[in-house]
């Protein structure tokens, strides 16, 4: 049974996985619940068996049924100590004050390998929000310069139309339109 509290909803659901990522369904009557009519990416903070201790920001994604997609990152996971297919807690509420975006600063061999490639920037510029920020979040985290050199080589190379796997995915493979 679902709980519910100024825009808060928590309920057991079980991790499964999309493609890639794990996450966990959001049914329609419970996206109502948090916001009624949302059809674009919902802001949340979430909790998983009450971890992390502050609450991880993300913007659930809708499934175009009216529920939606709860992306769980690493590092929900690891604090929760979780993994595909557990049942687990969850706990949700949406959030009025949470902006897509990158959260991380763009490293500056980025921001200079798109500057010096006008077709990287311009498939940079089409990307969403929230892809953005990913490929951000990923390349400013990276430990070592020559993994770092590496990432920005791909990231530059996809962006600008080549065909290879980057952060777990294909990009612009014919079968991946």
């Amino acid at each position: 049974m679902a709980r519910t509290g100024k825009a808060r909803l928590e309920f057991r659901g079980r991790i499964g996985i999309r493609g890639i990522n794990p996450y966990v369904l959001v049914s329609a009557e419970q996206a109502a619940q948090l916001k009624p009519d949302w059809r674009k990416p919902m802001p949340v903070r979430v909790q998983i068996d009450g971890k992390p201790d502050e609450p991880w920001r993300i913007n659930m994604m809708p499934a175009g049924d009216g529920s939606f997609f709860l992306y769980l990152h690493g590092e929900v996971r690891k604090a929760s100590a979780t993994g595909v297919g557990d049942v687990v807690d969850v706990s949700v509420a949406f959030d009025a004050d949470y902006r897509g975006g990158p959260a991380d600063p763009m490293p500056p061999i980025f921001a200079e390998a798109l500057t010096r490639n006008p077709a990287a920037q311009d498939g940079w510029n089409r990307l969403p929000p929230s892809r953005r920020k990913e490929i951000v979040r990923y390349l400013a985290r990276l430990k070592s310069p020559e993994a770092r050199e590496r990432n920005v080589e791909q990231a530059v190379h996809v962006l600008a139309g080549g065909i290879a796997r980057f952060m777990g995915r294909s990009w612009n493979a014919p079968d991946n339109r």
